[in-house]
């Protein structure tokens, strides 16, 4: 039985007739190819989103935060709000990334490289607003346990805020060499596939001399184990260290043990949401849908719903233990007040039609396999736990333990302007990430292709388990130069019998086999414009040319050239000379074509490899 077995019952992971190559050209595409018209939108969008939040924090800084809607009762509101919020968010990738890797998740491989970088732009947001809480953030430094001539200036490590200094920072930079580490590969491979002699530098810079040597890969999962194991606790430590700024407190409805589990469950519950927000956009935007399945839409949603039924669990139980514990304080909070009928009840409202009424639609499976309806849920799940986070510290600390102390928040327009800046420059920074590096973790996508794409099972399914899958390719899944040369088009599956009673010439066996006729590939009316085709970059004449090894224009491979030179093509000179018109009308005559010539940029390769 072949070494890349998986179960029938199983969804393919990657869907279509992908190859090793396809894969390389898929994900490089949107990073070196232009950006196209909707992403300059959302760009544009995104980045006066942006602009209006660093004005309102410039504001902030120079004025003083009485510029918030803070009173003497409420010294925590949207600042500290948005804080939770956003370091919750961050809590997917790290779970994707690290404790989905241990437990051996295939799934994982097509979503945890824009799930890491969503985690590290989302803690970057949640870092902001401590430091302009402070009032004077160009003394930010003092949190930090910094030897100093200040006398008695030390911080207290006592308190939850020092801990979370600790926490969120070791979280960024396990998380950051976490993220980098993965890329190591895909920069390899965008360094040999862009034909752009500055981003071979850069991209050269970025993959710290990876060669897709077995010393490098070694060193690689060795490093990625260890990192993993690193990251796990860190998913269950950060949101509880944070969750211990409120849990510590004696004020009412703050004062309970059911915090740090709530808020870890809460974390990963939104992040989850996050990540299928964005990546529902992405993969229609980038043209990523054979990556990212259905089969991952589905699995992510699975885990909202186990992790919302324990926020779920959880509301009620703290409205149970306000009851049955008889604390007159606590009493008051959730019961008397009437966080259902009190002054914030929009706000209670709000967070459990989205975050526990909502959800329950994705225990119907046509529901939970429909991108669109997931997209609505996963938007409304992020308003949802916004809401959530605003009742916790808000509506908590608007009725303290005496009434002459109470009052009511009311945001301003600069509370506002720098919640929607931070989700301004979240969105300006992944959209950045899109562009510049791979999306999609393409060295570990090859690594399932064998096991899980859809042709390599559909042709188990036809020939049986008892055939071997050889390579031809040098290195399957290397994603350095190796793997993604020119060549890699020669990766065709080849199935072999490996059953000595099986004939060899059984018609069967070979029926899978690419072959080219001449005859099929053009009618008579494309025959004519071949021709004419042929007159524009000129015919080749054997008796007095050289036949140009054609493979070593990247995207092209031994099948795709035997097809070429069935139509008249045999020089990089041809193809240099070839316009859109005529690359249309490749793609009209060969099978599986793609537009693979304006996907690889075949023109400008043959002309430097022309002059050379």
């Amino acid at each position: 039985m072949s070494s890349h077995y998986e179960a029938p019952i199983r969804e393919p992971l990657v869907i279509g007739e992908k190859s090793y190559h396809d894969i390389s050209v898929d994900v490089g595409a949107p990073v070196l190819g232009r950006a196209n018209k909707s992403w300059w939108i959302v760009f544009s969008i995104a980045l006066i989103a942006f602009l209006w939040g660093l004005g309102c924090i410039i504001y902030t800084v120079s004025t003083g935060i009485g510029v918030w809607g803070l009173n003497k009762t409420i010294g925590w509101a949207w600042d500290i709000t948005n804080f939770v919020w956003w370091v919750g968010i961050g809590h997917a990738g790290t779970l994707i990334s690290a404790v989905l890797l241990l437990f051996r998740q295939k799934w994982r491989m097509a979503v945890n490289r824009s799930a890491e970088a969503m985690t590290i732009f989302a803690v970057v947001q949640a870092g902001l607003f401590p430091i302009i809480h402070m009032g004077r953030p160009w003394l930010a430094y003092w949190v930090l346990p910094i030897p100093n001539q200040f006398g008695s200036l030390w911080v207290n490590f006592n308190s939850p805020l020092l801990w979370d200094v600790f926490a969120i920072s070791t979280y960024l930079s396990v998380s950051l060499v976490f993220w980098w580490t993965g890329l190591l590969p895909d920069f390899a491979m965008l360094r040999d596939r862009t034909t752009n002699d500055f981003q071979k530098k850069i991209y050269s810079l970025l993959s710290f001399g990876w060669s897709g040597r077995v010393k490098d890969w070694q060193r690689f999962e060795e490093v990625s184990l260890v990192l993993a194991g690193l990251a796990t606790p860190l998913v269950l430590s950060v949101h509880t260290i944070v969750s211990f700024d409120f849990a510590t407190s004696v004020v009412p409805g703050w004062h309970s043990t059911i915090f740090p589990p709530y808020f870890v469950a809460g974390a990963i519950f939104s992040g989850f949401a996050m990540v299928q927000t964005l990546l529902i956009v992405m993969r229609k935007v980038s043209h990523l849908e054979e990556y990212i399945t259905v089969v991952h839409i589905e699995y992510m949603n699975k885990v909202i719903l186990v992790t919302g039924g324990i926020v779920a669990v959880a509301y009620i139980t703290e409205f149970f233990i306000a009851w049955y514990s008889a604390t007159s304080y606590e009493n008051y909070v959730y019961l008397s007040f009437g966080a259902a009928t009190g002054p914030y009840w929009w706000a209670f409202w709000a967070l459990i039609t989205c975050n526990f009424i909502v959800p329950l639609t994705l225990w119907v499976k046509k529901l939970r396999r429909n991108i669109l309806w997931t997209f609505i849920v996963a938007l409304i799940i992020n308003i949802g736990m916004w809401f959530e986070r605003f009742n916790i510290i808000v509506v908590d600390l608007s009725k303290g333990r005496t009434p002459s102390g109470w009052a009511l928040f009311s945001p301003t327009f600069v509370d506002i302007g720098t919640f929607i800046g931070t989700i301004g420059f979240f969105f300006v920074l992944f959209l950045l990430y899109a562009r510049t590096f791979p999306v999609i973790a393409q060295a570990e996508v090859k690594t399932i292709l064998k096991s899980s794409g859809q042709r390599f099972k559909q042709l188990r399914a036809q020939y049986g388990d008892d055939y071997h899958i050889k390579q031809v390719e040098q290195y399957p899944a290397s994603g350095g130069p190796a793997a993604n040369t020119a060549k890699d088009r020669n990766d065709e599956a080849d199935f072999d019998s490996l059953s000595d009673n099986e004939p060899k010439d059984n018609e069967q066996n070979n029926a899978h086999k690419d072959t080219v006729h001449a005859d099929a590939l053009a009618n008579e009316e494309q025959k004519e414009r071949i021709d004419k085709m042929l007159e524009r970059i000129g015919t080749f004449n054997p008796a007095t040319q050289n036949e140009d090894d054609l493979t070593k224009i990247d995207g092209i491979g031994p099948l795709m050239e035997q097809k070429l030179h069935q139509l008249g093509i045999y020089t990089f000179n041809q193809i240099a000379n070839m316009t859109s018109k005529d690359y249309a009308l490749l793609n009209e005559i060969i099978d599986d074509f793609d537009n693979a010539a304006v996907r690889d940029n075949w023109t400008s390769q043959a002309i430097k490899l022309k002059n050379n």
